[in-house]
């Protein structure tokens, strides 16, 4: 296996399981701190980190003005509508059922990738059968959760994180078939600072901050892990597996994330965990073995 290979899967497995805890640290964080403006700050200081650490690193290289305009789409499509509306559907339904709904992603990676026709050869008959296993596995945790859809909010949340892991897809499909001239790493910190300043503008607008002065010490601690580990550690690793990986394997991560936020919900939020799960996670396990088998691995080296 070749070195670029072995690092996209290695981001690849870093995503899988680091991102599977951030949904437990979302919902730590938003039960005390207004949901847009905890994104806002998460998404804007680590990508501001990054930003600094490369300009330092890589002394005077500019960034390309038009780069970073471009790198603004993704980040609004996975950062803002992705990754912080998820944080605020979190104030109203549990991390582990939030995580569920956003494994819906790759279905919509593969819809959006083939309607676009960015590559009409992303479906095939295996994909096809993982992606219905996958679904298969969300249909099975999501039915212990059918009762609650008579409250608003929860409904309401539901909703919002379905619409929000369509945006992530998009986004996706965006930077895997519009390659771009920057490396991975100034992609993923210009797209978590402008995703994350369009969260604070979202935030005044759409935030409560009659609350601000009851935030917790275990939400400021939730703040502290996203930013270095969540976002700064993380999401250069889900860019750069996302270029180097075809778009259906590099989107796996949705099918393994879940199950790290149910346990984790379950062992520290008191959120349920029914056998049910357990026929999902094989459903899931399956889906995620067809489209790796249906996904022919090209890296750019």
């Amino acid at each position: 296996m070749n070195r670029p290979l072995t690092l996209a899967y290695a981001a690849l497995a870093t995503v899988c399981i680091v991102w599977g805890t951030t949904y437990f640290a979302m919902r730590v964080g938003v039960t005390t701190f207004p949901a847009f403006l905890f994104s806002g700050v998460r998404q804007t200081i680590a990508g501001g980190l990054l930003l600094l650490i490369l300009r330092l690193v890589r002394k005077n290289r500019a960034f390309p003005m038009r780069e970073m305009l471009r790198q603004a789409v993704p980040g609004f499509l996975m950062i803002t509508l992705g990754n912080g509306v998820v944080g605020w559907s979190e104030k109203y339904i549990p991390s582990g059922l939030a995580a569920l709904i956003v494994s819906i992603m790759p279905v919509y990676v593969v819809i959006v990738t083939f309607i676009s026709g960015a590559d009409r050869n992303v479906l095939n008959i295996k994909v096809a059968v993982g992606l219905l296993l996958g679904c298969l596995g969300i249909l099975l945790m999501f039915s212990d959760n059918i009762g609650d859809l008579a409250n608003p909010d929860y409904f309401a949340g539901m909703v919002v994180a379905f619409l929000a892991a369509l945006a992530f897809a998009a986004g996706s499909v965006y930077t895997k078939y519009r390659p771009s001239k920057t490396d991975a790493l100034t992609n993923a910190a210009l797209q978590m600072f402008f995703g994350g300043v369009v969260l604070l503008i979202f935030s005044v607008f759409l935030d409560d901050f009659s609350t601000i002065q009851a935030i917790s010490a275990n939400s400021l601690w939730a703040l502290l892990y996203l930013i270095i580990i969540g976002s700064l550690l993380s999401y250069p690793c889900f860019v750069y597996a996302l270029e180097k990986l075809p778009i259906g394997l590099a989107s796996i991560y949705a099918y393994i994330n879940p199950f790290i936020a149910l346990f984790l919900g379950y062992f520290f939020l008191d959120e349920k965990l029914t056998w049910i799960t357990g026929l999902a996670l094989l459903a899931a396990m399956g889906g995620i073995y067809f489209i790796k088998k249906g996904q022919r691995v090209m890296v750019k080296t």
